[in-house]
């Protein structure tokens, strides 16, 4: 029986590589529903029921010299040493000229990968997929948490560089700080031509978390909320932002369990595949 542990389309060797994709197994911070923790391997599992090719967008995973680094062992609890790690790791990806691509996992694990990428390209720009706003200065007492992640990216990059789609969900003063300090399109994905064309030439790093797709299309998440995006919408999306320079890009809270039937994780998986191939296939 052969054993399935990495993703489709990933070649055996990391110096031959472009892109390295690379999991974050942590979930320690998910305020309602954990579990996101398991997505990255089981992703992987169920990627190989994609193909490879893409009638999309007429692209082949063949094409992409895509390499598996695995999952990262994170400490369990602790999620300054997660973001250390992750930190330290995208760090060595980015310089040995390959692009990061991370599968969550929590929000949160953003961060860490984040602040690798601004360490080498310190004008990039942030385009954030959601229904919530993660925008709070602190969650319970906490300042690292999933619900205060763009925030912290704030923090690092200032006015003027996030750019989010698809918010429905989030505390008053969250909405009026994104109104007032960067680009805020609520409940859908629309403004994405517009924000293409500001950001051309620019770095972009791109983190897409699953619960901006309505529930009918992504039930297996933590936070669960109406009234979100289609897949095919979400796709177009994605293959839009193939015009722009993605320096980085993750795909987070996935939590598998809370859907049986396998349709999130295949949405999911096939998602990252059009991002791979639109991001790194040029």
């Amino acid at each position: 029986m052969i054993e399935l542990s990495n993703f489709i389309g990933s070649i055996e060797s990391y110096d031959g590589a472009n892109v390295v994709v690379f999991g974050a197994p942590f979930d320690c911070t998910s305020s309602f529903r954990p579990g996101s923790r398991f997505a990255p391997d089981v992703m992987r599992k169920e990627s190989w029921g994609l193909e490879m090719y893409s009638p999309y967008q007429d692209k082949d995973l063949a094409d992409v010299a895509v390499y598996d680094a695995g999952d990262l062992e994170l400490p369990f609890g602790n999620a300054e040493r997660a973001l250390a790690q992750l930190r330290e790791f995208t760090q060595g990806v980015i310089n040995g000229g390959k692009m990061p691509v991370m599968i969550g996992g929590e929000h949160l694990m953003t961060l860490g990968v984040f602040e690798a990428v601004h360490q080498k390209y310190m004008d990039v720009c942030v385009i954030h997929f959601d229904a919530h706003t993660d925008l709070r200065q602190d969650y319970l007492g906490e300042k690292l948490s999933h619900a205060t992640v763009i925030r912290r990216i704030h923090d690092i990059v200032g006015d003027g560089r996030i750019f989010q789609f698809g918010i429905r969900s989030g505390e008053k003063e969250e909405f009026e700080f994104a109104a007032r300090t960067g680009f805020i399109n609520k409940f859908n994905l629309n403004g994405i031509d517009g924000v293409v064309e500001k950001l051309k030439g620019k770095p972009v790093y791109v983190t897409l978390d699953l619960d901006v797709l309505d529930p009918s299309v992504m039930p297996g998440t933590g936070t669960p909320e109406p009234g979100g995006a289609s897949f095919m919408e979400l796709l177009g999306v994605m293959i839009k932002l193939g015009e722009l320079n993605v320096v980085g890009f993750d795909i987070v809270e996935l939590a598998p369990n809370y859907d049986q039937s396998g349709i999130s994780t295949a949405a999911a998986c096939k998602i990252w595949r059009e991002m791979l191939l639109s991001f790194c296939s040029k």
